[in-house]
């Protein structure tokens, strides 16, 4: 009941339903070579033309027992050659006219041991099988073999043949052409799977790249941020002994603040132990900034990597998350120079404007063969998260003498005035007290 219900969805259901075939359209293009690839897109029809006149010959050629003249050439030739051509646009009704046309060739014609086999109708219903098999799925190929076997044995028989070898032969020759094409068929249908589960596999993996690279922006960050609230909760608690006899309101808001301050340090305590790997360690330094990017050179060219530092621009203290991002940048460029530029120099350029901060890495071409990467190869997405992160700007791309240039601007907003009457000396040892907390 299974196979009569594959039979049936595959030959019988909507069999002579239109469905043409369209052309291979390829990506457009101008001039010559646009016209060249639009030819190429009807070579599918203009190759079943071409069998069909193949076809049609074969037909006149024979002919049929009891029939010359022209009718001769509408009933075998024209006859043989509809089949054919009705594979473009409905295919499985072609398969079925082809077999059609075997019974009225057979009935009509006497073709010796190959009976109900000419010229004309193998060279026919091959072409037939071919096409639909190509057009379809190798289930149909299947049951296109055991439909062609089972009328050409019925032909055999209801003509008193009893030796049905050119039957046989005619069947292993069709099954073996319908295997190949089914063949490439599987081969070609597990191609786009695999292709298609490689892209979804490769946007599975940027988007993990992606979470991860933020996880660990947001754990360099809850450290910057503790830094700050905990400047907050120490100045909180100091202020209201800066003021000859405070009054009670104004030492009431200081100690909400200063609960508040705290609070918000234990839900970042929290937040970390959500984003913390199973391998994490908590820092015991401070986040670096861009006053310890010498130290970082320093060690590049104790690596090999020749590393020249410009500075441009009046330098000043900028905010704490800016100045990390710009060093875990600087960082990285550097990394990947070493890792695919080995031999090569580096040239590391910090702009200090009135809207933010410029950076800009460049490397020359690489000197010697890189070595096996040990990175996680996915150092340009952590540099293009922390500038989005920033509202920044970034580029990537090669040089023309070769090498490689990263450049980044984070924007800065701009310092507010101090306001009157605020003690600066006071407020820096309250935030080398919040350093040592």
């Amino acid at each position: 009941m299974d196979a009569y219900g594959g039979l049936r969805r595959d030959l019988f259901h909507d069999a002579f339903a239109y469905r043409p075939l369209r052309p291979r359209w390829t990506r457009g293009g101008s001039g010559r070579r646009g016209g060249m690839r639009e030819a190429t897109a009807w070579l599918p029809h203009v190759a079943v033309g071409f069998l069909a006149f193949v076809t049609l010959l074969l037909g006149y050629s024979r002919g049929l027992s009891g029939i010359e003249g022209s009718r001769a050439f509408l009933l075998s030739g024209l006859l043989l050659a509809v089949p054919v051509v009705m594979t473009l646009v409905r295919p499985i009704g072609a398969f079925w006219l082809s077999c059609a046309v075997i019974v009225i060739t057979g009935v009509l014609g006497d073709h010796g041991s190959m009976s109900p086999w000419t010229p004309g109708t193998a060279f026919m219903h091959l072409s037939v099988l071919v096409v639909v098999a190509l057009r379809t799925r190798p289930r149909v190929a299947a049951w296109m073999w055991a439909v062609t076997l089972a009328v050409s044995v019925v032909m055999s028989t209801l003509r008193g043949r009893t030796d049905s070898l050119g039957s046989v032969q005619m069947a292993i020759f069709y099954g073996t052409v319908l295997l190949v094409i089914s063949v490439v068929h599987i081969r070609k249908d597990a191609e786009r799977q695999v292709s298609a589960e490689k892209s979804v596999t490769a946007v599975e993996r940027d988007r993990r790249t992606v979470l991860e690279e933020r996880t660990n922006i947001a754990r360099e960050l809850h450290d910057v941020v503790a830094h700050h609230m905990s400047v907050v909760a120490i100045q909180a608690e100091a202020a209201p002994y800066r003021v000859e006899n405070p009054p009670p309101e104004l030492a009431q808001a200081f100690a909400t603040i200063r609960e508040n301050a705290v609070a918000a340090l234990t839900e970042l305590r929290r937040v970390l132990g959500v984003v913390r790997a199973e391998d994490y360690e908590a820092p015991d330094a401070p986040q670096p900034t861009l006053a310890d990017l010498d130290g970082l050179l320093g060690n590049v060219r104790e690596a090999g990597l020749p590393v020249e530092k410009v500075v441009t621009g009046a330098v000043r203290e900028l905010p704490q998350g800016v100045e990390l991002s710009a060093y875990r940048i600087i960082q990285e460029a550097l990394s990947n120079t070493l890792r695919h530029a080995p031999g090569s120099g580096a040239r590391v350029e910090i702009g200090y404007v009135l809207g933010g901060l410029g950076l800009r890495i460049v490397n020359g071409r690489a000197t010697a063969e890189p070595g096996p990467s040990q990175g996680s190869g996915h150092g340009l997405t952590g540099m293009a998260e922390r500038v989005a992160m920033l509202g920044g700007v970034m580029t990537a791309e090669r040089t023309a003498e070769g090498g490689y240039e990263v450049t980044v601007f984070l924007p800065v907003a701009a310092a507010e005035p101090d306001q009157p009457g605020v003690d600066l000396a006071k407020g820096a040892a309250a935030d080398r007290a919040g350093e040592r907390a």
